[in-house]
Protein backbone atom coordinates (compact mmCIF):
# COMPACT_ATOMS: atom_id res chain seq x y z
CA UNK A 1 0.00 0.00 0.00
CA UNK A 2 1.17 3.54 -0.69
CA UNK A 3 1.37 5.61 2.57
CA UNK A 4 -1.34 8.28 2.78
CA UNK A 5 0.33 11.72 2.64
CA UNK A 6 -0.29 14.42 5.24
CA UNK A 7 -2.38 17.43 4.14
CA UNK A 8 -0.55 19.88 6.42
CA UNK A 9 2.58 20.81 4.40
CA UNK A 10 3.60 21.94 0.91
CA UNK A 11 6.06 19.03 0.55
CA UNK A 12 3.39 16.57 1.46
CA UNK A 13 1.06 18.15 -1.11
CA UNK A 14 3.76 17.68 -3.73
CA UNK A 15 4.18 14.04 -2.70
CA UNK A 16 0.44 13.57 -2.93
CA UNK A 17 0.37 14.95 -6.48
CA UNK A 18 3.24 12.69 -7.54
CA UNK A 19 1.54 9.65 -5.99
CA UNK A 20 -1.68 10.49 -7.78
CA UNK A 21 0.19 10.77 -11.10
CA UNK A 22 1.82 7.38 -10.54
CA UNK A 23 -1.57 5.80 -9.79
CA UNK A 24 -3.01 7.25 -13.01
CA UNK A 25 -0.07 5.87 -15.03
CA UNK A 26 -0.45 2.40 -13.52
CA UNK A 27 -4.18 2.50 -14.21
CA UNK A 28 -3.53 3.39 -17.85
CA UNK A 29 -1.15 0.46 -18.19
CA UNK A 30 -3.80 -1.85 -16.74
CA UNK A 31 -6.46 -0.61 -19.17
CA UNK A 32 -4.11 -1.10 -22.13
CA UNK A 33 -3.27 -4.64 -21.05
CA UNK A 34 -6.99 -5.42 -20.67
CA UNK A 35 -7.65 -4.03 -24.18
CA UNK A 36 -4.94 -6.21 -25.70
CA UNK A 37 -6.31 -9.26 -23.91
CA UNK A 38 -9.85 -8.51 -25.10
CA UNK A 39 -8.77 -7.95 -28.71
CA UNK A 40 -7.04 -11.37 -28.71
CA UNK A 41 -10.24 -13.24 -27.81
CA UNK A 42 -11.63 -13.56 -31.40
CA UNK A 43 -8.33 -15.10 -32.57
CA UNK A 44 -8.52 -17.64 -29.77
CA UNK A 45 -12.08 -18.51 -30.86
CA UNK A 46 -10.92 -19.11 -34.42
CA UNK A 47 -8.27 -21.53 -33.17
CA UNK A 48 -10.81 -23.60 -31.23
CA UNK A 49 -10.69 -27.33 -32.01
CA UNK A 50 -13.20 -28.73 -34.52
CA UNK A 51 -16.04 -30.92 -33.30
CA UNK A 52 -15.93 -34.57 -34.37
CA UNK A 53 -18.83 -36.99 -34.41
CA UNK A 54 -17.03 -40.04 -33.07
CA UNK A 55 -19.82 -42.59 -33.17
CA UNK A 56 -20.36 -42.66 -29.42
CA UNK A 57 -23.72 -42.37 -27.69
CA UNK A 58 -27.18 -43.94 -27.79
CA UNK A 59 -27.93 -45.98 -30.90
CA UNK A 60 -24.36 -46.23 -32.16
CA UNK A 61 -22.74 -49.64 -32.62
CA UNK A 62 -19.50 -51.03 -34.01
CA UNK A 63 -19.34 -52.54 -37.49
CA UNK A 64 -17.07 -55.58 -37.47
CA UNK A 65 -16.32 -58.73 -39.38
CA UNK A 66 -19.69 -60.29 -38.51
CA UNK A 67 -21.49 -57.38 -40.20
CA UNK A 68 -19.94 -57.99 -43.67
CA UNK A 69 -19.67 -60.78 -46.21
CA UNK A 70 -17.41 -61.35 -49.22
CA UNK A 71 -18.83 -60.56 -52.65
CA UNK A 72 -16.01 -61.03 -55.15
CA UNK A 73 -12.70 -60.96 -53.29
CA UNK A 74 -10.16 -63.60 -52.35
CA UNK A 75 -10.15 -65.27 -48.96
CA UNK A 76 -7.22 -63.13 -47.83
CA UNK A 77 -8.31 -59.80 -49.40
CA UNK A 78 -9.79 -58.65 -46.10
CA UNK A 79 -8.55 -59.45 -42.59
CA UNK A 80 -10.09 -58.12 -39.38
CA UNK A 81 -8.80 -57.17 -35.94
CA UNK A 82 -10.38 -55.56 -32.88
CA UNK A 83 -10.23 -52.05 -34.37
CA UNK A 84 -11.19 -52.69 -37.99
CA UNK A 85 -10.08 -54.22 -41.27
CA UNK A 86 -7.03 -54.45 -43.50
CA UNK A 87 -7.44 -54.81 -47.27
CA UNK A 88 -4.69 -56.00 -49.63
CA UNK A 89 -6.33 -54.29 -52.60
CA UNK A 90 -6.31 -57.49 -54.65
CA UNK A 91 -8.45 -58.40 -56.49
CA UNK A 92 -10.74 -55.45 -57.32
CA UNK A 93 -14.05 -55.99 -55.54
CA UNK A 94 -16.01 -55.34 -52.35
CA UNK A 95 -17.31 -56.77 -49.14
CA UNK A 96 -20.94 -55.88 -48.38
CA UNK A 97 -23.00 -55.45 -45.25
CA UNK A 98 -25.15 -58.42 -44.28
CA UNK A 99 -28.21 -56.20 -44.06
CA UNK A 100 -29.36 -53.22 -46.14
CA UNK A 101 -29.63 -49.71 -44.67
CA UNK A 102 -31.87 -46.79 -45.51
CA UNK A 103 -31.35 -43.85 -43.16
CA UNK A 104 -28.14 -43.89 -41.14
CA UNK A 105 -25.05 -42.06 -40.01
CA UNK A 106 -21.63 -43.66 -40.06
CA UNK A 107 -18.08 -42.89 -38.96
CA UNK A 108 -14.95 -44.48 -40.36
CA UNK A 109 -11.22 -43.86 -40.20
CA UNK A 110 -9.01 -44.90 -43.11
CA UNK A 111 -5.43 -44.69 -44.29
CA UNK A 112 -3.71 -45.71 -47.49
CA UNK A 113 -0.51 -47.69 -47.09
CA UNK A 114 0.86 -46.98 -50.56
CA UNK A 115 1.20 -43.84 -52.65
CA UNK A 116 -1.67 -43.25 -55.11
CA UNK A 117 -3.93 -45.80 -53.42
CA UNK A 118 -7.60 -46.11 -54.38
CA UNK A 119 -10.59 -47.29 -52.34
CA UNK A 120 -14.07 -46.21 -51.35
CA UNK A 121 -17.16 -46.66 -49.20
CA UNK A 122 -20.36 -47.50 -51.09
CA UNK A 123 -23.65 -46.38 -49.58
CA UNK A 124 -26.92 -47.84 -50.80
CA UNK A 125 -25.28 -50.45 -53.05
CA UNK A 126 -27.90 -52.22 -55.17
CA UNK A 127 -28.68 -55.87 -54.58
CA UNK A 128 -28.86 -56.60 -58.33
CA UNK A 129 -25.36 -55.25 -59.03
CA UNK A 130 -23.87 -57.08 -56.06
CA UNK A 131 -25.45 -60.35 -57.12
CA UNK A 132 -24.05 -59.89 -60.63
CA UNK A 133 -20.52 -59.49 -59.22
CA UNK A 134 -20.39 -62.95 -57.67
CA UNK A 135 -17.32 -64.74 -58.96
CA UNK A 136 -15.91 -61.89 -61.04
CA UNK A 137 -13.92 -58.70 -60.58
CA UNK A 138 -15.71 -55.37 -60.45
CA UNK A 139 -17.53 -52.81 -58.32
CA UNK A 140 -21.23 -52.36 -57.53
CA UNK A 141 -23.75 -49.68 -58.38
CA UNK A 142 -24.67 -47.24 -55.63
CA UNK A 143 -23.53 -43.92 -54.15
CA UNK A 144 -19.77 -43.93 -53.61
CA UNK A 145 -17.82 -41.91 -51.07
CA UNK A 146 -14.33 -41.76 -52.57
CA UNK A 147 -11.26 -42.79 -50.56
CA UNK A 148 -8.16 -41.72 -52.53
CA UNK A 149 -4.56 -41.16 -51.53
CA UNK A 150 -3.21 -37.68 -52.27
CA UNK A 151 -0.65 -39.14 -54.69
CA UNK A 152 -3.36 -40.41 -57.02
CA UNK A 153 -3.64 -37.09 -58.88
CA UNK A 154 0.07 -36.95 -59.74
CA UNK A 155 0.08 -40.60 -60.78
CA UNK A 156 -2.97 -40.12 -63.02
CA UNK A 157 -1.53 -37.06 -64.78
CA UNK A 158 1.81 -38.78 -65.30
CA UNK A 159 0.17 -41.88 -66.79
CA UNK A 160 -2.48 -40.22 -68.96
CA UNK A 161 -0.64 -36.98 -69.84
CA UNK A 162 -3.68 -34.80 -69.10
CA UNK A 163 -5.07 -32.80 -66.17
CA UNK A 164 -6.91 -34.66 -63.43
CA UNK A 165 -9.87 -32.30 -63.58
CA UNK A 166 -12.71 -34.81 -63.21
CA UNK A 167 -11.89 -36.03 -59.66
CA UNK A 168 -10.19 -34.97 -56.43
CA UNK A 169 -8.46 -36.79 -53.58
CA UNK A 170 -10.41 -35.09 -50.79
CA UNK A 171 -13.80 -36.79 -50.59
CA UNK A 172 -15.76 -36.84 -53.86
CA UNK A 173 -19.31 -38.21 -53.61
CA UNK A 174 -20.96 -39.59 -56.75
CA UNK A 175 -23.34 -42.21 -58.19
CA UNK A 176 -22.03 -45.26 -60.05
CA UNK A 177 -23.62 -47.22 -62.91
CA UNK A 178 -27.25 -46.21 -63.55
CA UNK A 179 -27.68 -44.68 -60.08
CA UNK A 180 -28.49 -40.98 -59.76
CA UNK A 181 -27.65 -38.08 -57.48
CA UNK A 182 -27.97 -34.29 -57.65
CA UNK A 183 -24.51 -33.22 -56.42
CA UNK A 184 -23.89 -30.34 -54.06
CA UNK A 185 -21.53 -27.69 -55.47
CA UNK A 186 -18.76 -27.49 -56.38
CA UNK A 187 -19.65 -29.96 -59.14
CA UNK A 188 -17.29 -31.90 -61.41
CA UNK A 189 -17.15 -30.88 -65.10
CA UNK A 190 -19.29 -33.86 -66.08
CA UNK A 191 -22.00 -32.79 -63.61
CA UNK A 192 -21.95 -36.12 -61.77
CA UNK A 193 -19.59 -35.69 -58.81
CA UNK A 194 -19.80 -33.45 -55.80
CA UNK A 195 -16.30 -32.07 -55.33
CA UNK A 196 -15.20 -31.15 -51.78
CA UNK A 197 -15.48 -27.50 -50.80
CA UNK A 198 -12.17 -27.82 -48.91
CA UNK A 199 -9.07 -30.00 -49.33
CA UNK A 200 -8.71 -31.68 -45.94
CA UNK A 201 -7.45 -35.23 -46.57
CA UNK A 202 -4.11 -36.37 -45.14
CA UNK A 203 -1.46 -38.35 -47.03
CA UNK A 204 -0.13 -41.90 -47.14
CA UNK A 205 0.06 -43.72 -43.78
CA UNK A 206 -1.96 -40.97 -42.04
CA UNK A 207 -5.42 -41.61 -40.62
CA UNK A 208 -8.39 -39.72 -42.04
CA UNK A 209 -11.79 -39.39 -40.37
CA UNK A 210 -15.05 -39.61 -42.32
CA UNK A 211 -18.52 -38.90 -40.99
CA UNK A 212 -21.29 -39.84 -43.44
CA UNK A 213 -24.93 -38.95 -43.00
CA UNK A 214 -27.40 -40.61 -45.39
CA UNK A 215 -31.08 -39.85 -44.88
CA UNK A 216 -34.15 -39.54 -47.09
CA UNK A 217 -32.14 -39.77 -50.30
CA UNK A 218 -29.60 -37.15 -49.21
CA UNK A 219 -25.96 -37.91 -48.42
CA UNK A 220 -23.42 -35.62 -46.77
CA UNK A 221 -19.72 -36.15 -46.02
CA UNK A 222 -17.50 -34.60 -43.35
CA UNK A 223 -13.73 -35.03 -43.83
CA UNK A 224 -11.57 -34.65 -40.73
CA UNK A 225 -14.25 -32.68 -38.92
CA UNK A 226 -15.67 -30.43 -41.65
CA UNK A 227 -18.54 -30.97 -44.08
CA UNK A 228 -17.24 -30.86 -47.66
CA UNK A 229 -19.46 -32.71 -50.16
CA UNK A 230 -22.65 -34.64 -50.82
CA UNK A 231 -25.83 -34.68 -52.81
CA UNK A 232 -29.57 -35.11 -52.79
CA UNK A 233 -32.26 -36.88 -54.84
CA UNK A 234 -30.23 -40.09 -54.64
CA UNK A 235 -31.54 -43.15 -56.46
CA UNK A 236 -31.43 -45.61 -54.81
CA UNK A 237 -31.88 -44.29 -51.28
CA UNK A 238 -31.63 -47.69 -49.63
CA UNK A 239 -29.18 -50.57 -50.05
CA UNK A 240 -26.00 -52.19 -48.79
CA UNK A 241 -22.82 -50.69 -47.35
CA UNK A 242 -19.68 -51.84 -49.17
CA UNK A 243 -15.96 -51.43 -48.51
CA UNK A 244 -13.90 -51.33 -51.67
CA UNK A 245 -10.73 -53.15 -52.69
CA UNK A 246 -9.20 -51.41 -55.71
CA UNK A 247 -5.58 -52.34 -56.25
CA UNK A 248 -3.81 -50.91 -53.23
CA UNK A 249 -3.51 -51.80 -49.52
CA UNK A 250 -5.76 -49.76 -47.22
CA UNK A 251 -6.81 -49.91 -43.57
CA UNK A 252 -10.21 -49.09 -42.05
CA UNK A 253 -10.81 -48.75 -38.33
CA UNK A 254 -13.40 -47.51 -35.83
CA UNK A 255 -16.28 -48.29 -38.16
CA UNK A 256 -19.50 -47.37 -36.38
CA UNK A 257 -23.08 -46.85 -37.48
CA UNK A 258 -26.37 -45.53 -36.12
CA UNK A 259 -29.60 -46.25 -37.94
CA UNK A 260 -32.06 -43.36 -38.20
CA UNK A 261 -35.86 -43.34 -38.63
Amino acid sequence: MWPLPSLNSHSNNTLMKRSLSLILILSSIGVAAWSLSSSAEPAADKAAPKAFIDGQGPGWRTLGEADFEHVNGADDTWTWNDNGAHCTGQPVGVIKSIKPYTNFEMVAEWRHLKNAGNSGIFCWGTEASLTALKGKSGLPHGIEVQVLDLGYTEAYEKQYKKPADWFTCHGDVFPTGPCKMKPFPPVAPNGMRSFPSKNLSKGTNEWNHYYIRAINGEIRLWVNGEEVSGGTECEPSSGFLCLESEGSPVDFRNLRIRELP
